[in-house]
Protein backbone atom coordinates (compact mmCIF):
# COMPACT_ATOMS: atom_id res chain seq x y z
CA UNK A 1 0.00 0.00 0.00
CA UNK A 2 1.80 3.40 -0.71
CA UNK A 3 2.02 6.04 1.90
CA UNK A 4 -0.68 8.37 0.00
CA UNK A 5 -3.08 5.03 0.48
CA UNK A 6 -2.34 5.06 3.99
CA UNK A 7 -2.27 8.07 5.05
CA UNK A 8 -5.57 8.42 3.35
CA UNK A 9 -7.23 5.46 5.41
CA UNK A 10 -6.07 7.00 8.36
CA UNK A 11 -8.10 10.29 8.21
CA UNK A 12 -10.92 8.76 6.96
CA UNK A 13 -10.53 6.69 10.28
CA UNK A 14 -10.18 9.69 12.07
CA UNK A 15 -12.78 11.35 10.31
CA UNK A 16 -15.45 8.69 11.63
CA UNK A 17 -14.34 8.54 14.93
CA UNK A 18 -14.99 12.53 15.00
CA UNK A 19 -18.18 12.05 13.56
CA UNK A 20 -18.84 9.21 16.40
CA UNK A 21 -17.66 11.80 18.97
CA UNK A 22 -20.55 14.56 17.72
CA UNK A 23 -23.22 11.73 17.77
CA UNK A 24 -21.72 11.68 21.22
CA UNK A 25 -21.87 15.04 21.74
CA UNK A 26 -25.59 15.65 20.48
CA UNK A 27 -27.20 13.33 22.73
CA UNK A 28 -25.12 15.19 25.99
CA UNK A 29 -27.79 17.97 25.24
CA UNK A 30 -30.75 15.97 26.06
CA UNK A 31 -29.18 13.76 29.39
CA UNK A 32 -31.26 13.76 32.67
CA UNK A 33 -29.65 14.13 35.69
CA UNK A 34 -29.79 10.28 36.22
CA UNK A 35 -28.04 9.46 32.62
CA UNK A 36 -24.49 9.94 30.89
CA UNK A 37 -22.94 9.29 27.92
CA UNK A 38 -20.59 6.49 27.14
CA UNK A 39 -18.01 5.85 24.30
CA UNK A 40 -16.41 2.59 23.45
CA UNK A 41 -17.92 1.07 26.43
CA UNK A 42 -20.37 -1.62 24.43
CA UNK A 43 -20.10 -0.07 21.21
CA UNK A 44 -19.45 3.21 19.61
CA UNK A 45 -22.50 5.21 21.79
CA UNK A 46 -24.21 4.86 24.69
CA UNK A 47 -26.93 6.32 26.47
CA UNK A 48 -27.18 5.05 29.91
CA UNK A 49 -29.48 5.60 32.84
CA UNK A 50 -30.22 3.95 36.34
CA UNK A 51 -33.29 2.07 34.34
CA UNK A 52 -33.04 -0.45 31.14
CA UNK A 53 -35.70 1.61 29.26
CA UNK A 54 -34.13 4.58 29.05
CA UNK A 55 -30.79 3.52 27.98
CA UNK A 56 -29.68 2.89 24.39
CA UNK A 57 -26.93 1.47 22.78
CA UNK A 58 -26.17 3.31 19.19
CA UNK A 59 -23.64 1.98 16.92
CA UNK A 60 -22.51 4.63 14.61
CA UNK A 61 -22.21 4.55 10.40
CA UNK A 62 -21.22 7.44 8.05
CA UNK A 63 -21.35 5.75 4.82
CA UNK A 64 -22.09 7.14 1.54
CA UNK A 65 -23.64 3.92 0.02
CA UNK A 66 -27.11 2.40 0.07
CA UNK A 67 -28.27 0.27 2.94
CA UNK A 68 -28.93 -2.88 1.16
CA UNK A 69 -30.44 -6.59 2.65
CA UNK A 70 -26.95 -7.77 2.06
CA UNK A 71 -24.90 -4.77 3.57
CA UNK A 72 -22.22 -5.49 5.93
CA UNK A 73 -23.36 -2.44 8.28
CA UNK A 74 -26.52 -4.18 9.25
CA UNK A 75 -24.97 -7.70 10.28
CA UNK A 76 -22.31 -6.82 11.39
CA UNK A 77 -23.88 -4.88 13.95
CA UNK A 78 -26.48 -7.64 14.77
CA UNK A 79 -23.35 -9.88 15.19
CA UNK A 80 -22.19 -7.47 17.69
CA UNK A 81 -25.29 -7.35 19.84
CA UNK A 82 -25.46 -10.88 19.72
CA UNK A 83 -22.32 -11.86 21.07
CA UNK A 84 -22.31 -12.72 24.79
CA UNK A 85 -20.17 -10.64 25.94
CA UNK A 86 -22.59 -7.51 25.02
CA UNK A 87 -25.20 -7.84 27.72
CA UNK A 88 -28.19 -6.41 26.15
CA UNK A 89 -30.50 -6.19 29.50
CA UNK A 90 -28.87 -3.06 30.43
CA UNK A 91 -30.74 -1.68 26.86
CA UNK A 92 -34.05 -0.50 26.29
CA UNK A 93 -33.14 0.03 22.33
CA UNK A 94 -30.58 -0.44 20.39
CA UNK A 95 -29.87 2.14 17.69
CA UNK A 96 -27.96 1.71 14.07
CA UNK A 97 -27.24 5.03 12.80
CA UNK A 98 -26.27 5.90 9.56
CA UNK A 99 -25.95 8.18 7.03
CA UNK A 100 -27.20 5.86 4.51
CA UNK A 101 -30.30 5.86 2.71
CA UNK A 102 -32.48 2.53 2.30
CA UNK A 103 -31.58 0.68 -0.89
CA UNK A 104 -34.32 0.87 -3.69
CA UNK A 105 -34.98 -2.85 -3.30
CA UNK A 106 -34.15 -3.21 0.29
CA UNK A 107 -36.83 -5.59 2.42
CA UNK A 108 -35.36 -3.44 5.44
CA UNK A 109 -37.71 -0.12 4.81
CA UNK A 110 -40.49 -1.04 7.12
CA UNK A 111 -38.04 -2.53 10.18
CA UNK A 112 -38.88 0.17 12.37
CA UNK A 113 -42.79 -0.37 12.17
CA UNK A 114 -42.59 -4.52 12.37
CA UNK A 115 -43.20 -6.92 15.40
CA UNK A 116 -39.92 -8.88 16.20
CA UNK A 117 -41.28 -11.62 14.56
CA UNK A 118 -41.73 -9.95 11.24
CA UNK A 119 -38.39 -8.92 11.56
CA UNK A 120 -36.82 -12.14 12.07
CA UNK A 121 -38.73 -13.57 9.10
CA UNK A 122 -37.19 -10.75 7.04
CA UNK A 123 -33.95 -11.48 8.24
CA UNK A 124 -34.97 -15.20 7.17
CA UNK A 125 -35.84 -14.21 3.60
CA UNK A 126 -32.75 -12.27 2.71
CA UNK A 127 -30.29 -15.37 4.56
CA UNK A 128 -32.13 -17.69 2.21
CA UNK A 129 -31.03 -16.30 -0.65
CA UNK A 130 -27.99 -18.00 0.16
CA UNK A 131 -27.43 -21.14 -1.69
CA UNK A 132 -25.54 -24.14 0.12
CA UNK A 133 -22.61 -23.82 -2.10
CA UNK A 134 -21.96 -20.38 -0.90
CA UNK A 135 -22.64 -21.36 2.87
CA UNK A 136 -20.46 -24.33 2.35
CA UNK A 137 -17.54 -23.10 0.84
CA UNK A 138 -14.08 -23.47 2.35
CA UNK A 139 -13.76 -19.91 2.70
CA UNK A 140 -17.29 -17.89 2.87
CA UNK A 141 -17.38 -14.13 2.27
CA UNK A 142 -17.05 -11.74 5.29
CA UNK A 143 -20.57 -11.09 4.68
CA UNK A 144 -21.55 -14.61 4.52
CA UNK A 145 -19.72 -15.34 7.34
CA UNK A 146 -21.44 -12.85 9.73
CA UNK A 147 -24.78 -14.16 8.16
CA UNK A 148 -24.09 -17.29 9.22
CA UNK A 149 -23.77 -15.85 12.86
CA UNK A 150 -26.61 -13.88 13.41
CA UNK A 151 -28.80 -16.65 11.65
CA UNK A 152 -27.27 -19.99 13.64
CA UNK A 153 -27.80 -17.57 16.93
CA UNK A 154 -30.44 -19.19 19.37
CA UNK A 155 -33.75 -18.09 18.24
CA UNK A 156 -35.17 -16.33 21.27
CA UNK A 157 -32.08 -14.58 21.99
CA UNK A 158 -32.36 -12.93 18.40
CA UNK A 159 -35.81 -12.12 18.47
CA UNK A 160 -35.03 -10.31 21.99
CA UNK A 161 -32.61 -8.56 20.32
CA UNK A 162 -34.37 -7.64 17.00
CA UNK A 163 -37.00 -6.39 19.28
CA UNK A 164 -35.11 -3.15 20.36
CA UNK A 165 -33.75 -2.54 17.49
CA UNK A 166 -33.84 0.90 15.16
CA UNK A 167 -32.94 1.44 11.77
CA UNK A 168 -32.07 5.16 11.81
CA UNK A 169 -31.09 6.18 8.14
CA UNK A 170 -30.28 9.08 6.51
CA UNK A 171 -28.60 10.23 9.63
CA UNK A 172 -27.15 14.22 9.22
CA UNK A 173 -23.69 14.15 7.99
CA UNK A 174 -20.70 15.76 10.03
CA UNK A 175 -21.09 19.19 8.63
CA UNK A 176 -25.10 19.31 9.09
CA UNK A 177 -24.32 17.41 13.04
CA UNK A 178 -22.41 20.60 13.18
CA UNK A 179 -25.00 23.11 12.46
CA UNK A 180 -27.28 21.32 14.67
CA UNK A 181 -25.07 21.28 17.50
CA UNK A 182 -24.58 25.23 17.15
CA UNK A 183 -27.76 25.95 16.73
CA UNK A 184 -28.75 24.63 20.67
CA UNK A 185 -26.56 27.60 22.41
CA UNK A 186 -28.92 30.53 23.81
CA UNK A 187 -27.19 33.77 23.70
CA UNK A 188 -23.67 33.23 22.14
CA UNK A 189 -22.54 35.84 19.17
CA UNK A 190 -22.65 33.94 16.26
CA UNK A 191 -19.03 34.86 15.80
CA UNK A 192 -18.53 33.02 18.55
CA UNK A 193 -20.03 30.10 18.08
CA UNK A 194 -17.43 27.84 16.21
CA UNK A 195 -15.40 28.67 19.46
CA UNK A 196 -18.50 27.35 21.82
CA UNK A 197 -18.06 24.34 19.61
CA UNK A 198 -14.57 23.84 19.84
CA UNK A 199 -14.91 24.12 23.36
CA UNK A 200 -17.30 21.39 23.85
CA UNK A 201 -15.71 19.08 21.65
CA UNK A 202 -12.21 19.82 23.52
CA UNK A 203 -14.29 18.72 26.73
CA UNK A 204 -15.37 15.64 25.81
CA UNK A 205 -12.06 14.42 24.28
CA UNK A 206 -10.60 15.59 27.55
CA UNK A 207 -13.01 13.25 29.30
CA UNK A 208 -11.24 10.53 28.14
CA UNK A 209 -8.88 8.17 30.27
CA UNK A 210 -7.03 4.68 30.11
CA UNK A 211 -10.03 3.12 32.39
CA UNK A 212 -13.41 4.61 30.82
CA UNK A 213 -14.81 7.70 28.83
CA UNK A 214 -17.95 9.04 29.87
CA UNK A 215 -19.62 12.22 30.36
CA UNK A 216 -22.39 12.78 32.83
CA UNK A 217 -25.02 15.46 32.59
CA UNK A 218 -24.08 17.63 36.00
CA UNK A 219 -20.57 17.54 33.70
CA UNK A 220 -21.69 18.88 30.80
CA UNK A 221 -24.35 21.24 32.07
CA UNK A 222 -21.16 22.90 34.43
CA UNK A 223 -19.19 22.80 31.08
CA UNK A 224 -22.15 24.50 28.93
CA UNK A 225 -22.57 27.19 31.45
CA UNK A 226 -18.43 27.95 31.65
CA UNK A 227 -18.40 28.51 28.01
CA UNK A 228 -21.59 30.13 27.69
CA UNK A 229 -20.25 32.64 30.51
CA UNK A 230 -17.09 33.14 28.39
CA UNK A 231 -18.70 33.68 24.95
CA UNK A 232 -22.00 34.96 25.36
CA UNK A 233 -20.98 38.83 25.72
CA UNK A 234 -17.62 39.44 24.23
CA UNK A 235 -17.13 41.16 20.83
CA UNK A 236 -14.59 38.79 20.23
CA UNK A 237 -12.68 35.76 21.57
CA UNK A 238 -9.29 35.64 22.37
CA UNK A 239 -7.44 32.31 21.34
CA UNK A 240 -5.70 30.77 24.24
CA UNK A 241 -2.49 31.82 26.07
CA UNK A 242 -1.18 29.61 28.01
CA UNK A 243 2.20 31.27 28.88
CA UNK A 244 4.30 28.67 28.21
CA UNK A 245 7.97 29.19 28.33
CA UNK A 246 9.84 28.45 24.90
CA UNK A 247 11.56 25.76 24.81
CA UNK A 248 15.79 25.55 23.77
CA UNK A 249 15.27 24.80 20.60
CA UNK A 250 12.74 27.70 20.02
CA UNK A 251 14.94 29.83 21.68
CA UNK A 252 17.75 29.11 19.33
CA UNK A 253 15.74 29.56 16.54
CA UNK A 254 14.90 33.00 17.21
CA UNK A 255 17.91 34.51 18.66
CA UNK A 256 18.16 36.80 16.39
CA UNK A 257 14.90 38.12 16.77
CA UNK A 258 15.16 42.30 17.54
CA UNK A 259 13.04 41.93 20.30
CA UNK A 260 15.51 39.58 21.55
CA UNK A 261 18.49 41.31 20.80
CA UNK A 262 17.21 43.86 23.04
CA UNK A 263 16.75 42.12 25.73
CA UNK A 264 20.37 40.28 25.67
CA UNK A 265 21.37 44.16 25.66
CA UNK A 266 20.37 44.40 28.90
CA UNK A 267 21.82 41.54 30.04
CA UNK A 268 18.43 40.23 31.35
CA UNK A 269 18.33 36.30 29.62
CA UNK A 270 17.10 34.70 32.11
CA UNK A 271 13.84 36.10 30.75
CA UNK A 272 14.40 35.01 27.43
CA UNK A 273 12.13 31.62 27.32
CA UNK A 274 9.24 33.45 28.57
CA UNK A 275 9.22 36.57 25.96
CA UNK A 276 10.06 34.39 23.27
CA UNK A 277 6.82 32.13 24.14
CA UNK A 278 4.73 35.07 24.88
CA UNK A 279 5.43 36.47 21.52
CA UNK A 280 5.18 33.31 19.63
CA UNK A 281 1.90 33.14 21.15
CA UNK A 282 0.95 36.25 20.14
CA UNK A 283 1.90 35.47 16.63
CA UNK A 284 0.06 31.86 16.37
CA UNK A 285 -3.22 33.98 17.42
CA UNK A 286 -3.11 36.23 14.28
CA UNK A 287 -2.54 33.66 11.97
CA UNK A 288 -5.53 31.54 13.48
CA UNK A 289 -8.61 31.90 10.63
CA UNK A 290 -11.05 32.68 13.68
CA UNK A 291 -14.40 33.73 12.49
CA UNK A 292 -13.89 37.03 14.23
CA UNK A 293 -10.00 37.32 12.80
CA UNK A 294 -10.97 41.13 11.40
CA UNK A 295 -12.22 42.37 14.23
CA UNK A 296 -9.24 40.38 16.48
CA UNK A 297 -6.36 42.08 14.45
CA UNK A 298 -8.21 45.50 14.07
CA UNK A 299 -8.69 46.00 18.25
CA UNK A 300 -5.29 43.86 18.52
CA UNK A 301 -3.62 46.81 16.63
CA UNK A 302 -5.24 49.65 18.57
CA UNK A 303 -4.46 47.76 21.55
CA UNK A 304 -0.50 47.89 20.88
CA UNK A 305 -0.90 51.62 20.13
CA UNK A 306 -2.25 51.75 23.85
CA UNK A 307 0.14 49.89 25.47
CA UNK A 308 3.43 51.48 23.08
CA UNK A 309 2.70 55.09 24.69
CA UNK A 310 2.51 53.88 28.42
CA UNK A 311 5.41 52.10 27.64
CA UNK A 312 7.20 55.25 26.40
CA UNK A 313 6.07 56.71 29.19
CA UNK A 314 7.55 54.63 31.87
CA UNK A 315 10.83 54.26 30.00
CA UNK A 316 10.90 58.65 29.80
CA UNK A 317 10.03 58.31 33.97
CA UNK A 318 13.07 55.88 34.60
CA UNK A 319 15.87 58.11 31.99
CA UNK A 320 14.92 60.64 34.77
CA UNK A 321 15.40 58.20 37.63
CA UNK A 322 18.71 56.53 35.84
CA UNK A 323 21.43 55.23 38.13
CA UNK A 324 22.79 52.20 36.69
CA UNK A 325 22.14 51.51 33.43
CA UNK A 326 21.93 47.86 32.95
CA UNK A 327 19.98 47.40 36.38
CA UNK A 328 17.52 49.98 35.88
CA UNK A 329 16.83 48.61 32.56
CA UNK A 330 16.25 44.82 34.13
CA UNK A 331 13.83 47.25 36.79
CA UNK A 332 12.25 48.88 33.49
CA UNK A 333 11.67 45.74 31.97
CA UNK A 334 10.89 43.67 34.99
CA UNK A 335 8.02 46.58 36.21
CA UNK A 336 6.69 46.84 32.46
CA UNK A 337 6.12 42.93 31.71
CA UNK A 338 4.45 42.29 35.26
CA UNK A 339 2.14 45.11 35.10
CA UNK A 340 -1.69 44.35 34.97
CA UNK A 341 -3.12 44.73 31.18
CA UNK A 342 -5.41 47.21 30.25
CA UNK A 343 -8.84 46.12 29.62
CA UNK A 344 -10.48 46.07 25.80
CA UNK A 345 -13.46 46.67 25.81
CA UNK A 346 -15.38 44.67 28.51
CA UNK A 347 -12.46 41.87 28.63
CA UNK A 348 -9.41 42.00 30.25
CA UNK A 349 -6.72 40.44 28.15
CA UNK A 350 -4.13 37.82 28.97
CA UNK A 351 -0.90 38.90 30.39
CA UNK A 352 0.45 36.94 27.84
CA UNK A 353 -1.33 38.94 25.30
CA UNK A 354 -0.02 42.59 26.33
CA UNK A 355 3.07 41.40 26.75
CA UNK A 356 3.59 39.72 23.38
CA UNK A 357 2.29 42.85 21.75
CA UNK A 358 5.13 44.74 23.78
CA UNK A 359 7.81 42.30 22.39
CA UNK A 360 6.07 42.65 18.87
CA UNK A 361 6.36 46.28 19.20
CA UNK A 362 10.48 45.89 19.94
CA UNK A 363 10.59 43.86 17.03
CA UNK A 364 9.78 46.63 14.70
CA UNK A 365 12.29 48.60 13.67
CA UNK A 366 10.09 51.71 12.89
CA UNK A 367 9.06 51.57 16.28
CA UNK A 368 12.11 52.68 17.66
CA UNK A 369 11.66 50.75 20.95
CA UNK A 370 14.38 49.38 23.15
CA UNK A 371 14.93 48.27 26.63
CA UNK A 372 18.54 49.61 27.31
CA UNK A 373 17.28 53.41 29.20
CA UNK A 374 19.86 56.27 27.87
CA UNK A 375 20.71 59.26 29.67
Amino acid sequence: MSGGQTQNAALTTALAFHYQVLIGLEKCFSLQEDQAVWFEKDGDVSLLSNEPERSSQTEVKDYAAPLTDHHENLWKTLKNWLDPAFDQKFYGALVLHTTQAFGATTRLKDWNNQTAEQRLQVLKDIYSERTAEQLSAEKPSEIIKLQMIVMNTNQELLIETIAKVTLFTEADDADTLHKSILAKPVGIPKSNLKSYLQGLVGFVYSQANQKSWHIQHKEFRAKCEELTAIFCKREFTFPPFTGSEASKLEVEIHQDKLFVQKINDIEHFSVIPDAVGNWMELQNSLLEQLDEYPLYAEKTKAYQSRIVKLFKLAYSSAQLELIDQVKSSKLLYNKVISEQPLSLGNDTPPLEYKNGLIHDAMDDEEQELKWMIEP
